[in-house]
């Protein structure tokens, strides 16, 4: 596994390589530094997200990240657990950029695959927060059965909301996902519901597109 980090019992891939090549360009992305930003993975928790399963890639020019799932499904029904309607995922980020500049998240792409019976439903949330801040940006996408299919997901962020974060202070980035189904009328005593968000085949990812500003001038003296 490149460039493994291990947090505890858990393993987080830091790949270096540049994520698929359909990350696109943010709609307000204005003045991405060209110094390299570096991204630690400090925790990562969740059923969604078990050692070794999360691995996190930084594009070569600056404009976006990558998070990539191989175990993340929720499910009801036929061999289904108690707990597997629900999965979540938590992944507490330090961001290190280059000197003068502060970024925020202005977009994120999510996809995955679903089959939910006639009658069943599923839901996919994210929350996005530096720690400390008050501020939050929380979505919610739900979809509804009978589905058979790729699903993807966007979360955009209008400029005048954007969160940015601290200019000249590492401030984690948290980001809580979850993955939830429920039975509704079908009968999960003879079918399976899921939704997952996975790369078992290594092409399924979360793309996190940034924005960029310069932090002004802090007056000598």
């Amino acid at each position: 596994m490149p460039g493994a980090l291990v947090i505890g019992s858990a393993v987080v891939a830091l790949l270096t390589t540049t994520p698929s090549s359909h990350i696109a360009t943010p709609p307000y992305f204005l003045d991405a530094p060209t110094d390299r930003m570096v991204i630690e993975v400090v925790t990562v928790n969740g059923s969604g997200c078990p050692a070794g399963t999360a691995a996190v890639a930084v594009s070569e020019d600056n404009t976006a990240f990558t998070v990539t799932y191989s175990e993340y499904l929720a499910q009801v029904g036929i061999g289904a657990g108690p707990t597997d309607f629900r999965k979540n995922c938590q992944l507490n980020l330090a961001i290190r950029v280059p000197q003068g500049f502060t970024y925020a998240v202005a977009s994120v792409d999510y996809r995955g695959y679903a089959y939910l019976e006639e009658g069943a439903s599923a839901t996919q949330r994210a929350q996005y927060y530096f720690q400390g801040s008050p501020e939050t940006d929380q979505f919610t996408h739900t979809f509804a059965g009978a589905y058979d299919d790729n699903w993807a997901t966007n979360d955009v962020t209008d400029i005048e909301a954007l969160v940015w974060a601290p200019c000249g202070e590492l401030r984690n980035f948290n980001i809580n996902t979850e993955l939830r189904v429920g039975a509704g009328t079908s009968n999960p005593e003879e079918t399976t519901s899921f939704i997952a968000m996975d790369s078992t085949d290594g092409d399924v990812n979360t793309t996190y597109q940034l924005a960029w500003k310069e932090c002004p001038e802090v007056p000598e003296g």
